[in-house]
């Protein structure tokens, strides 16, 4: 059975309500249909150093997260929108993935590829489809496979004040959005499980 962990880069730390969280546990919900099995973290709850090492020291939290990074099959980033950007917690997470690129199994291969992406944001203000932009073409250089519509969001109308664990109902877009990228996504793992990249050497 194919496995999703998902990260969200909230800002806050447990066990704050968190839109961020919300659409991550509705996206690894989806997943679940779709015959995958899915674990969280909430990324500001451990001490990830700064840095683009595997291991930055003593105390670094990272090592054990990528570690799960690595079971994995499909790893979903869910941000919120700050400034039109995401999260400072997303980009670390991003720049500690960096190191990725360096390591290799005996085909040559970074450790990441034939690893799926997902991607989720939520907002209050406009930049989603810049982030998902973003995300995905970090992960993509560190070599995780991006599905078609392999992502879903929401944003509050413009200049509105609302959160996305604020509504009474999940929006049909935002809904179908989710569904989407959790079928594409397993499809996807499933996949590149049975055929692998080739070697690189």
């Amino acid at each position: 059975m194919p496995s999703a962990l998902a990260i969200t880069c909230t800002l806050k730390p447990s066990p704050g309500p968190s839109s961020s969280e919300l659409i991550a546990r509705q996206t690894l919900d989806a997943l679940s249909t779709q015959g995958v099995r899915g674990s969280m973290i909430r990324a500001v709850d451990h001490d990830i150093f700064p840095g683009v090492e595997r291991n930055m020291g003593d105390g670094d939290a990272w090592p054990d997260i990528v570690e799960r990074v690595l079971d994995a099959d499909i790893l979903l980033l869910s941000t919120p929108t700050w400034l039109g950007q995401m999260s400072s917690v997303a980009h670390r997470v991003l720049e500690r993935l960096d190191a990725e690129i360096s390591q290799t199994d005996d085909a040559g291969r970074p450790s990441m590829l034939g690893k799926v992406a997902m991607c989720a944001v939520v907002g209050n203000e406009d930049g989603a489809h810049k982030i998902i932009a973003d995300v995905f073409g970090a992960l993509n250089d560190i070599g995780f496979s991006v599905p078609a519509q392999g992502s879903t969001y929401w944003n509050d109308e413009a200049m509105g004040g609302r959160d996305f664990k604020d509504l009474d109902t999940v929006p049909s877009a935002v809904a179908d959005a989710t569904n989407a990228a959790a079928r594409n996504a397993a499809h996807l793992a499933r996949l590149l499980s049975d055929n692998s990249y080739p070697a690189y050497e």
